[in-house]
């Protein structure tokens, strides 16, 4: 018989253990990705605070092709535009590809909640090349302010702002109080350590509100020892001219905004068939990730939404439920009937704040300190792809730890690009260059 097209978006956490555990003896499988290689979404913050080069966190598709389990897969590099669910076909900027099923595994983007003339003001952490480019502005903020006379001037340069009390807002705070408390006396002499603020802005009564209520006290000490503000109950309004405005009609002036205070499904134009929404545009899933009002289309990860008793506003945005659901749905395609419906194991929480201090929670259990950071060490480099990444990140955090190591705090920007006018695709990102350097 001949074999049936399984087209997989994304190649991430969801998109890789699809195309790892799908029978390739059934499935004719190709996977479309943006980049050409997989990212380690929880180390993006390390490599904005310069914990981590971009390398370490990054894997190459072309050589995850190559292993056993994933052989004779296909890899097309390129960002999907339309997809034809009448015709059966994804088109990207480069090629139309037809599908027998489709899996659509893209993850999530930034939302920024109808202000999107934040996208060119702000800083985010979606992405490597997000990260580099965080990871640039907070050394160059560094090196520009040590040779700034003006002290308002110093000021604004050296105020750093994180809106979004989540894991990733808790953890690139506390990542930039360690560079405050321990970076900035080393390194910094010309500036003064109580000249730099670093405030974390939480619209909500706590942080880490998908924790347990003692992560969120326990996170919100740590910060504080690390000289973090914190500031609860309070949302942000707008950013122009480099002065943040609240709701309560308060002011801020800062150089530096990260944003982390919501995703949303990343956008597809969807031809042939109505589609319908769940909040934070993530597709509507059935308990076999079958996508609600398509044929032969699925959902698995941060961009569906799965309703069960337990999770009435669906599976929470993390690696684990799009392992889970990447793995089931591939056993359900390989049997050709669907009699395994998907059920999230949840595996615990956590979350890091700097060395030697994280809060975990696993199950009724919460523990926090330096045996949680160890846990979380643990984790992570257990669930980072290739031995040679997970050596290199172990010997980078063993090293940080005990040296303070500034190796990688250093500024490398892009080199002007040469204009394309043949294929935009290859062009840089624009709206990063608009941001005032």
């Amino acid at each position: 018989m001949a074999k049936q097209r399984l087209v997989v978006i994304g190649a991430g956490f969801g998109g890789l253990n699809i195309i790892k555990n799908i029978d390739k003896k059934k499935w004719d499988v190709t996977i479309i990705d943006r980049h050409n290689y997989h990212s380690f979404p929880p180390l993006f913050y390390q490599v904005a605070s310069s914990g981590l080069e971009p390398a370490s966190i990054a894997f190459s598709l072309r050589r995850e092709m190559r292993r056993r389990r994933v052989r004779p897969c296909s890899f097309h590099m390129g960002n999907v535009k339309v997809i034809d669910v009448k015709n059966k076909t994804v088109s990207t900027g480069h090629e139309t590809i037809p599908y027998d099923s489709l899996v659509i595994a893209a993850g999530t983007t930034n939302n920024f909640f109808g202000m999107d003339d934040l996208r060119d003001r702000v800083f985010t952490l979606k992405s490597t090349p997000e990260a580099i480019r965080t990871r640039n502005r907070i050394i160059d903020r560094l090196e520009r302010a040590s040779t700034t006379a003006d002290p308002d001037e110093r000021r604004r340069m050296l105020t750093f702002v994180v809106v979004g009390g989540g894991p990733t807002g808790v953890e690139i705070a506390g990542a930039i109080g360690e560079v405050k408390r321990y970076a900035v006396p080393r390194e910094y002499p010309e500036l003064k350590q109580s000249e730099v603020t670093v405030k974390l802005i939480e619209g909500t009564d706590r942080l880490l509100r998908t924790m347990t209520e003692k992560s969120s006290a326990d996170a919100a000490s740590q910060l504080s020892n690390l000289m973090v503000d914190i500031e609860l109950g309070k949302t942000m309004k707008s950013y122009e001219d480099r002065v943040l405005t609240f709701s309560d009609g308060s002011t801020l002036e800062a150089d530096t905004v990260i944003w982390t205070a919501g995703v949303t499904g990343e956008p597809f134009k969807i031809e042939g068939a109505d589609v319908k929404y769940a909040p934070g545009n993530r597709f509507v899933v059935d308990e076999y990730n079958r996508v609600e009002g398509l044929d032969d289309v699925y959902a698995v990860g941060d961009i569906s939404c799965h309703v069960s008793e337990e999770y009435p506003r669906g599976c929470p945005q993390l690696a684990q439920p799009a392992i889970q659901q990447g793995r089931t749905l591939a056993r359900n395609l390989n049997k050709g009937t669907f009699e395994r419906p998907f059920k999230y194991k949840d595996k615990g929480s956590m979350a890091t704040v700097g060395r030697n201090r994280a809060v975990v929670d696993i199950g009724k259990v919460h523990f926090s300190g330096y045996f949680a950071w160890l846990t979380w060490m643990v984790v992570h480099l257990m669930t980072l792809l290739g031995m040679r990444n997970k050596v290199i990140v172990f010997i980078n955090w063993i090293w940080n730890y005990w040296t303070y190591s500034s190796a990688l705090r250093i500024l490398v920007r892009p080199s002007r690009y040469p204009l394309y006018d043949t294929d935009p695709m290859e062009a840089p990102n624009r709206h990063t260059s608009s941001t005032k350097q």
